[in-house]
């Protein structure tokens, strides 16, 4: 029998974090990993307390979303999250909240736009927000049809730059390298949306941050030519 013990310890050290962080309240949202090599996630069980969750209660299933280990059931998000994994193929975590800043933008259907240069040294564009999910597609896979939309939505960005999308009228999913990494994309998410809410609260006609302090800033984190930080 396959040992997923470590798979699970970072899942639940990843959705401890949701909670310690307060992006999540009660029992919403969760965090996955996976493990590629054995085509398997390992997720939070739906509507367990972060309180009471432990280590044995994280849920492994596999990529097409059959448990193979665990008592509970796995999140209802489940099969939002592997659709997301055989899509973004090189991504190993993934996190869904309902953080108050972002949702709120999720709720109002609108992209977080980029404004200042916190949010540029994250990503090089305003954050992404899907479209509506018609009535057939509620009705059908509801799940799914989530993890649709946000491909869709990544028709036009890059998933590797921009580890972030609001789901129009729902809430935010982030991912990353590891289960970790997507809860903390997840952290930023949620304070760069309290910064453009507030911003627009101040000066509402307040404009998109310039195109040349973007790149500039985004530049300086990520890719071939930056330089922030130290060489590992």
């Amino acid at each position: 029998m396959k040992s997923y013990q470590t798979l699970k310890q970072e899942a639940w050290e990843a959705n401890q974090q949701l909670n310690k962080l307060g992006l999540v309240m009660f029992t919403f949202g969760n965090v996955s990993a996976v493990d590629r090599d054995k085509g398997v996630i390992a997720i939070k069980p739906s509507g367990v307390p972060y309180e009471k969750l432990g280590v044995d209660d994280i849920v492994v299933v596999d990529l097409e979303g059959r448990v193979v280990d665990g008592s509970l059931r796995p999140s209802s998000d489940t099969p939002t999250h592997l659709v997301l994994y055989r899509h973004f193929h090189d991504i190993r975590g993934v996190a869904h909240t309902h953080s108050t800043f972002a949702t709120a933008w999720a709720q109002a259907v609108r992209p977080i736009p980029i404004l200042g240069t916190t949010h540029a040294d994250l990503l090089p564009c305003d954050v992404p927000c899907t479209g509506v999910m018609a009535d057939s597609e509620i009705g059908s896979d509801y799940e799914v049809q989530t993890g649709v939309k946000i491909v869709e939505t990544f028709g036009k960005f890059s998933y590797r730059e921009v580890p972030m999308v609001l789901v129009a009228n729902h809430g935010p999913f982030t991912w990353g390298d590891s289960a970790a990494d997507a809860v903390y994309h997840s952290a930023l998410l949620e304070e760069i949306a309290r910064m453009a809410y507030l911003t627009l609260q101040i000066k509402p006609d307040q404009p998109r941050l310039r195109q040349s302090l973007i790149d500039r800033h985004f530049r300086r984190k990520h890719g071939e030519d930056s330089y922030y930080g130290q060489d590992k």
